[in-house]
């Protein structure tokens, strides 16, 4: 009898475990997916939303690191929400094929074009798509809120822009407008990407999508109503085309997490920019740009991944969130170093 009693009460304790193992944090994981995007939260509430899913092709490589850390690392059976910042195939490329393998609840985007000018196979490329969500994704706009479960702290995401337009331009004098200087109008697809902010207590996270330059200077000029973030993730891979100073210095971010590729994104351009913001404590990369001089770079204690696509073993890098919203960790991989940053007190709009 006492060792069935012993036995009873280890599986309520193992049980209990199970139960509590996020102990209430927040979750983001930013997966290599060779210089695409692909970033899966997972919710106190143990809820999930993956925004963008990397590249199509290349024998199933992005797809597969999706699953593996949606299924292996965090626990996953399978995504509640799926995101498209907008239409390029870096972007959307695994939506429908994560749906077929491991499922997906919702589907959001900024709405479906008819045609992208850009991309001549797009009305057969988005004909999958379509037929994973079965017609019935949801289309949101600036101002919108993705509907999250939420507990206390609150936790909530925010449409910041999206096809182009931005919310209102409220809030207090942007220091930084006088950077933005207006270039060539962007007819791609990429200024149109839906731009989320993402707050859980105090804890502020912005993550932009492909938005390029004018449409930045837009959304922070005159005024910033966005305040001051956490956590950045650096625009576009962290091209020059994107990384408008007005907003990225505006922002003010103590983190900076950047997902570029070995070849792709992490311009000279923008990293200097970074390392002009004030309150930046550290930069991460998921990947060494091999081209470019490793001084401007983050510490390679910071990067993710060398070498060559061809040798990559596919690093992520994760942000836990304390229950309270008062702290956060960082790490490269599942025994990299945890290093713990204070969530600041912000300036708000």
């Amino acid at each position: 009898m006492r060792c069935i009693a012993a036995l009873i009460a280890c599986s309520v304790l193992s049980g209990s475990a199970t139960a509590d193992s996020k102990d209430g944090r927040l979750d983001i994981y930013f997966i290599d997916v060779e210089g695409g995007a692909a970033t899966l939260l997972v919710t106190p509430a143990g809820e999930s939303m993956l925004i963008d899913s990397g590249y199509p092709d290349n024998r199933g490589r992005d797809k597969d690191r999706i699953i593996h850390v949606a299924r292996d690392v965090a626990g996953l059976s399978k995504i509640d929400h799926a995101a498209v910042s907008h239409w390029h195939r870096d972007h959307y490329g695994n939506h429908a094929a994560l749906a077929a393998e491991f499922g997906i609840g919702t589907f959001w985007d900024r709405g479906i074009p008819d045609t992208l000018q850009e991309d001549d196979l797009f009305e057969t490329r988005i004909a999958a798509y379509r037929a994973a969500s079965q017609n019935q994704s949801r289309a949101l706009q600036a101002g919108d809120h993705v509907p999250l479960k939420s507990g206390s702290p609150k936790l909530t995401a925010t449409v910041l822009a999206s096809g182009r337009k931005v919310i209102a331009n409220d809030g207090r004098k942007n220091p930084f407008a006088h950077r933005h200087k207006q270039i060539d109008v962007d007819r791609s697809d990429n200024a149109a990407s839906l731009s989320l902010l993402f707050q859980f207590g105090d804890f502020r996270f912005l993550c932009c999508g492909d938005l390029t330059w004018n449409i930045e200077g837009k959304l922070v000029t005159p005024n910033n109503p966005i305040g001051t973030v956490d956590i950045f993730m650096v625009t576009h891979h962290g091209l020059p085309t994107s990384n408008n100073p007005a907003l990225v210095l505006a922002v003010d971010p103590t983190v900076t997490i950047m997902c570029n590729g070995p070849t792709k994104g992490g311009a000279a351009s923008t990293l200097k920019t970074l390392h002009e913001i004030k309150s930046l404590q550290d930069m991460y990369q998921l990947h060494q740009n091999t081209k470019l001089d490793a001084a401007l770079q983050a510490p390679a204690e910071f990067i993710a991944n060398t070498g060559t696509t061809a040798t990559c073993t596919g690093q992520w890098v994760k942000t836990s969130v304390a229950a309270d919203g008062s702290r956060y960790t960082v790490q490269i991989g599942p025994s990299g170093r945890k290093r713990t940053y204070a969530t600041r007190a912000h300036l708000v709009p």
